[in-house]
């Protein structure tokens, strides 16, 4: 079944709901950084301090329509190497501040800048890797026919602990019933996910393959 096909015309009610909801995006993430900046303002220093420059970590990632953007977060890995070699596992590379920064997700704070642009909405498919492209199915990129998110769907129903497969068909599904009330919902349940700091995993690699990995793998003949 083709992309186009799963995809339905938007209702005028929606298209209006759409408006409103990047008119919400940019008010809400605009009074976000104004009142949080002390708070980023004290994260910087002490990644400064702890880990050094840069204090951002900044990567392209896939918008809607696959177009690249610049993601930001604050920085959650030392430099290193062993020896003259190659960069050390992730797990090697972070320290306690890194640690606390990604279980109290203080290191998505940034990614409201991405939010004010229009990069990328509160609530939407997270944005992934630009080398994942090739590995997704023709339903899954249904998640590129709207703007990426800093939590969605997927983020309130498992998160870290969720396999690739149920993550994308969460996807899928806030794509295909998407409202403002849903947004809200996610957005509600997102407060109490992150202040329990349920289903966050550090190190995600520990626990699972990234997506081009386990694709490649998963094909006949390997």
């Amino acid at each position: 079944m083709s992309v186009m096909k799963l995809f339905r015309p938007e209702s005028r009610s929606l298209r209006w709901q759409r408006k409103l909801k990047r008119l919400a995006d940019f008010t809400t993430a605009s009074v976000g950084l104004l009142v949080l900046l002390p708070l980023l303002a004290v994260i910087a220093c002490l990644i400064r301090i702890r880990m050094g420059r840069p204090v951002l970590f900044r990567q392209e990632r896939p918008g809607m329509n696959k177009k690249p953007f610049i993601a930001m977060k604050f920085r959650t890995m030392a430099d290193g190497k062993g020896g003259d070699g190659p960069p050390l596992p992730d797990a090697c590379r972070l320290n306690p501040l890194g640690v606390f920064l990604r279980k109290t997700s203080l290191d998505e704070l940034p990614q409201l800048w991405n939010v004010v642009k229009g990069d990328i909405s509160l609530v939407g498919p997270r944005p992934l890797l630009m080398r994942y492209l090739p590995y997704f199915t023709e339903q899954e990129c249904l998640r590129f026919t709207v703007p990426p998110g800093i939590t969605g769907w997927a983020q309130i129903h498992g998160r870290n602990e969720a396999s690739w497969g149920e993550r994308f068909a969460r996807d899928v599904w806030y794509v295909e019933n998407w409202t403002l009330w849903l947004d809200a919902r996610i957005l509600f349940r997102t407060v109490f996910k992150v202040l329990g700091s349920k289903g966050i995993v550090v190190d995600a690699r520990s626990i699972m393959l990234d997506l081009d990995e386990e694709r490649r793998q998963m094909k006949p003949g390997n």
